[in-house]
């Protein structure tokens, strides 16, 4: 899978060949050094065979990742000796000279593929005598077969996992290191603590062996010779390795107070240039991570504890977090700053008050059965956590921004938790953290030469991974209406996005769809002081702006990037090795398009018009009590759905028809043009235009204009002020322009293809300046959009 990619319109590939051997748990241990801007370290990968990874027939193989016919060339890495830390579990005792980590300090041998190169290190094994395969066969050796970009890849060895003290206590076989792997990760889920610290244990084993790999633009390819089978094939390794500055995985940049930090948000290639992993959403692991960083610094991380620092010699803190719901490594998150925690300074009535709860009835949240996800603790079985309406939950933002976050967050945060808890019952996930990250945060994104802003319903500024919130400044500011709107659609990703995946990364609707559509939900909820048709006049309103911005999308982008399902039959096939691709994974475009976001938010109001909303949402909920922890494709929700509407609201309703008329057609769907055609305004809408219509005309009588203190207009609605100022020349308020474009970046975007569309020489000039300015703090695939817009 070596080939040049067009990164304008190539996919993604998925080159990790799961179908033959999965990883189960990684345990990573890693240094975070900002000066250097590197994270390095060690991952440890706990791996799994099967029955259907048994040997098969010699004359079915399969191709190596590289699509030549050229025999896979490998190479042992350059002698390392590595101080064998003692075999105790991760804890506050381990010293931080304990980790020494192999070529610290040296320079960096990569080579233009942003892998490691040691060529010249190369232990002279010849390709033509090695034939490599990443399945099972006759002769030839297994081949294990990593995502990985961006990664110097230092050492690779297998663990003796049968050093460990005391791992006798558990395995029938303390002598079989694979039999000793696969006992552990069969351990049942009521000891789970137990398991973790013999991962950690594992993990801190001697190696017993170097293992041979090589490296390509997509992968880490591993294999030890003898081993012709993935049982064969050791189920525990050790990759030691580092980060690169520039890899597309890790952010480095400063926050809003010019203190350095790093986050990582999976990016469009996902977590490969963070750690070497397997990145198809089947590979549904658990990890437990230990990170090191000066003690200034805060660890935020995926992980189900509320991590505390333990402080270690030389001004250094160890923070360690663990995972025990399997899912796909994209998951994992990092963020390293001089965050604070933000809270409360009291706690009013008005506060408490927000923290009443909704009580749906309790048919709605009574046992289901038992859990049809893999075996893990699973909070949908615990009764403490079915009630729990407001999980624990902290905030963490730059110094600076601790009135605005005191202020416009912190009080929105139990209502909306509150209110997803009413609709669909218990969080799936125990504690939640957010975080207020800095101006160059890329999840954000408009149509290409959009015209207009509804400032209040943007794309996202906000993004969601298990337990943690990242959330754009910009959403501090004005009123609570675009941070709780924000809120809520990050906390419907703890259900759908999260605890129930896609299958196939293509379906991205059942993600965006859902977390669009419900966000409108749990914000009519969590604010308790709306009548319930005040609620629906605001979801209407809103309805009305998503139908003007996804007429602007289909206008203004690419047919095939408009299809939501666009594999159609061969959705969530993958090749016999369990590759697969992401269609149209490396276009930079695609981040900031949002057809996927309202097709599916107006595929589930269709649908649920139709059951009725009581009984839509009363399914909802039994259709995360039944898939929670699993994967699925758009056809196990229609299937289940239409199982539950009666025939007589159902003609022409079927998932053919759905596919046909919603997934898998470029455009705007006809039952959506129907139905917007045969709407009436709403009440609210109405009045919005007559106010327009009102300040339009008051805008065209002369008169003198008081001044007015332009710094609070800019602070509450900020991106429509700016917006005026370009639309209407306003020069003497073009700093605040530059103030915008350079303090919330990813909001921003737009702004510059405004600027530009203006054809004015001065606003040109002033766009490329501030890009220039800003380019090297920006996520990649922002700037590649706004060069476009500006070269």
């Amino acid at each position: 899978m070596d080939k040049k990619l067009d990164p304008s319109r190539d996919d993604l590939p998925l080159v990790a060949n799961t179908s033959h051997i999965l990883v189960k748990h990684y345990v990573l241990d890693l240094d975070v050094d900002f000066e250097s801007q590197v994270i390095e370290g060690t991952i440890v990968l706990f791996l799994e065979s099967g029955n259907r990874f048994k040997k098969r027939s010699s004359s079915t193989e399969v191709a190596c990742p590289s699509e030549s016919n050229e025999a896979c060339k490998f190479r042992m890495p350059e002698p390392c000796q590595i101080p064998v830390t003692n075999t105790k579990t991760f804890s506050s005792k381990i010293g931080y000279n304990d980790f020494v980590i192999c070529g610290k300090g040296e320079k960096d041998t990569s080579g233009k593929d942003g892998n490691h190169d040691n060529q010249e290190q190369a232990s002279g094994i010849s390709s033509s005598k090695y034939c490599c395969d990443t399945g099972n066969h006759g002769s030839e050796e297994f081949l294990l077969v990593l995502d990985c970009c961006d990664l110097s890849v230092l050492k690779v060895e297998e663990v003796d996992v049968a050093a460990v003290p005391g791992i006798e206590k558990f395995t029938r076989s303390p002598k079989l290191r694979n039999q000793i792997v696969h006992e552990l990760m069969a351990l049942p889920a009521d000891r789970w603590r137990e398991q973790l610290d013999y991962y950690a244990r594992c993990s801190q084993a001697p190696g017993c062996g170097e293992l041979l790999f090589d490296t390509d633009t997509w992968s880490l390819q591993i294999r030890k010779t003898g081993a012709q089978t993935a049982t064969d094939f050791p189920h525990a390794i050790r990759i030691q390795y580092r980060t690169k500055p520039q890899g597309r995985s890790v952010t480095w940049t400063s926050d809003q107070s010019g203190r350095p930090c790093v986050y990582t948000v999976g990016s469009p290639i996902n977590n490969r240039a963070l750690f070497p992993c397997q990145e198809p959403p089947v590979a549904m692991s658990t990890w437990q991570a230990t990170v090191r960083a000066a003690a200034s610094f805060v660890v935020l991380m995926s992980g189900e504890n509320s991590a505390k620092p333990t402080q270690l010699q030389e001004d250094y803190s160890s923070w360690h977090y663990y995972v025990t719901m399997p899912m796909p490594a994209s998951t994992f998150t990092i963020a390293v700053g001089s965050w604070t925690e933000m809270k409360p300074e009291i706690c009013s009535s008005n506060d408490v008050a927000t923290e009443r709860s909704f009580s749906p009835s309790e048919a709605d949240f009574r046992y289901i059965g038992v859990c049809g996800h893999m075996e893990y603790p699973c909070r949908f079985q615990k009764a403490s956590a079915t009630t729990q309406k407001i999980i624990p939950h902290r905030v963490f933002a730059p110094a600076c921004l601790k009135g605005a976050c005191q202020e416009t967050l912190l009080p929105l945060i139990p209502p909306c938790l509150s209110a997803a808890h009413s609709v669909l019952g218990t969080h799936p996930f125990s504690r939640l953290d957010i975080l207020i990250v800095p101006a160059n945060f890329s999840s954000l994104g408009m149509a290409r030469s959009l015209i207009y802003l509804e400032w209040y319903d943007l794309k996202t500024s906000s993004f969601c991974i298990p337990h943690i919130v990242f959330l754009s400044q910009s959403t501090l500011t004005g009123m609570s209406q675009l941070c709780g709107t924000r809120l809520c659609h990050e906390i419907a990703h703890a259900w759908f996005g999260l605890a129930i995946g896609a299958r196939d990364w293509t379906e991205e609707w059942l993600s965006e769809g859902f977390a669009t559509h419900l966000e409108d939900v749990f914000w009519a909820k969590a604010q308790q002081q709306l009548a319930p048709h005040e609620a629906r006049e605001q979801q209407e309103l809103r309805a009305c702006l998503r139908w003007r911005r996804l007429q602007d999308e289909v206008q203004n982008s690419p047919e095939e990037m408009q299809v939501l399902r666009p594999n159609k039959e061969k959705t969530g096939h993958v090749s016999d090795s369990g590759s697969s691709v992401i269609r149209h994974g490396l276009n930079p475009e695609k981040v900031f398009m949002q057809v996927h976001y309202l097709k599916g938010y107006f595929l589930l109001r269709f649908l649920a018009k139709r059951l009725g909303e009581d009984t839509y949402f009363s399914f909802l909920r039994k259709f995360v009590h039944t898939f929670h922890g699993q994967l699925i494709l758009s056809q196990d929700f229609l299937q289940m759905l239409l199982e539950n509407i009666p025939e007589e609201k159902r003609p022409e309703l079927s998932v053919g028809n759905i596919f046909r008329d919603w997934l898998e057609s470029s455009g705007i769907p006809q039952p959506l043009q129907r139905e917007r055609q045969a709407l009436a305004e709403c009440g609210l809408a109405q009045q919005v235009s007559a106010e327009v219509a009102k300040w339009v005309r008051v805008n065209r009588r002369p008169r003198k204009r008081k001044r007015k203190d332009r710094e609070e207009v800019f602070e509450k609605v900020r991106h429509r002020w700016c917006e005026l100022i370009v639309k209407h020349k306003y020069t003497k308020a073009y700093r605040d322009v530059e103030r915008f474009l350079q303090e919330d970046q990813a909001m921003g975007i737009y702004l510059y293809g405004e600027l530009m569309l203006s054809e004015d020489p001065r606003q040109q000039h002033l766009a490329r300046r501030c890009f220039e300015l800003s380019r090297e703090q920006m996520d990649k695939s922002s700037a590649e959009v706004v060069a476009e817009m500006l070269f």
